[in-house]
């Protein structure tokens, strides 16, 4: 598989990485053995950039990881994230506190049974914590050995500027897909005025894009998107008309939806790095085909005609997820 740059640090990863959080974590029940093909296949493909975190289970993401990884360590960029006590992800439990941080690494480290991680992301923004502070910490790893790479994930211009300011920031991981484009106005011209790299997650939109859901009935019980605004009632009736067109564009491409999702945020820039997740080698070989498919002008003003025309309906995230959010 090709490779994309991100960052001027020198990290240089496969043109599709793999999300691995719904290995263990928010979409429902899934089969340790599923996971482990897919991880073993994804190496046969190419994908070798692969997106953990200590808050996926939590914890138990990052251990599924290592047993992978204990074997083919020099194969693959390994991105894992901190930011909450014990790995619980709520707005009461976040700690970026420098003292935090390096136990959480620590953790990190022993879980995916490395010595190194690749690239080391704040997960979400502790308010109660100076970003220099967290920052410090995290520089203070990578001139130790520990880590090679620092991101942020899910913050704005602001964080970027003086984050960036403490440490190189190689990428920032935020959503970014055909029904989430909030980027694009101030937060992408920063990154590359910084020449930072888009890590995109949910690029098929947590799987809403790729047209197997059709109802919100479709959802597993214990399903994170039963509790996202965007998956529920109106909002639902409203947003399936944009996967309706996104369909037709595919079928006249002989495409799947997902492909279309996933070659057009390839399109937008060769600084940013779609990370699908999945937890079937099937799925995975579909979106690997995604980097050989050449949108031309003709389709990528076909696809923004529809995106003018069916607007999102309702906030990605519920009251609680979006508290841990910066976009300033």
């Amino acid at each position: 598989m090709e490779k994309r740059k991100l960052g001027n640090q020198g990290l240089e990863v496969s043109a599709i990485g793999l999300g691995c959080m719904g290995m263990n974590y928010s979409y429902g029940p899934s089969h340790t053995s599923n996971n482990l093909q897919t991880l073993e296949r994804a190496l046969e493909l190419g994908i070798h950039f692969w997106d953990t975190a200590e808050a996926y289970g939590p914890y138990l993401n990052e251990e599924l990881i290592g047993q992978v990884l204990k074997h083919h360590r020099h194969q693959v960029i390994i991105a894992t994230k901190f930011a909450w006590k014990n790995g619980k992800s709520s707005p009461e439990n976040l700690d970026a506190s420098p003292q935090a941080v390096f136990k959480s690494v620590e953790g990190s480290l022993q879980r995916l049974q490395t010595d190194v991680i690749d690239l080391l992301y704040l997960h979400r923004l502790d308010p109660q914590t100076p970003i220099e502070e967290t920052m410090g910490a995290m520089a203070k790893l990578v001139r130790d050995g520990k880590v090679r790479f620092l991101g942020l994930s899910e913050v704005g211009s602001q964080i970027l500027r003086r984050a960036h300011a403490i440490f190189p920031i190689t990428a920032l991981q935020s959503e970014f897909s055909l029904w989430e484009l909030n980027l694009k106005e101030t937060i992408l011209p920063t990154l590359r005025e910084l020449n930072i790299g888009l890590v995109a997650f949910s690029p098929v939109g947590r799987g809403f894009l790729t047209g197997t859901i059709q109802k919100p009935e479709d959802f597993t019980p214990g399903d994170m998107r039963r509790t996202l605004p965007r998956f529920q009632g109106e909002n639902f009736k409203k947003n399936i008309h944009l996967v309706h067109a996104i369909q037709k564009i595919a079928l006249s491409k002989k495409m799947t939806p997902a492909q279309i999702a996933l070659a057009w945020v390839l399109h937008q820039g060769s600084d940013i790095v779609p990370i699908p997740g999945t937890t079937q080698v099937h799925h995975l070989e579909e979106n690997a085909q995604s980097v050989k498919f050449q949108l031309t002008q003709t389709d990528l003003a076909e696809i923004q005609a529809i995106l003018d025309s069916i607007p999102i309906a309702g906030n990605r995230y519920n009251e609680t997820m979006q508290k841990m959010v910066n976009r300033d």
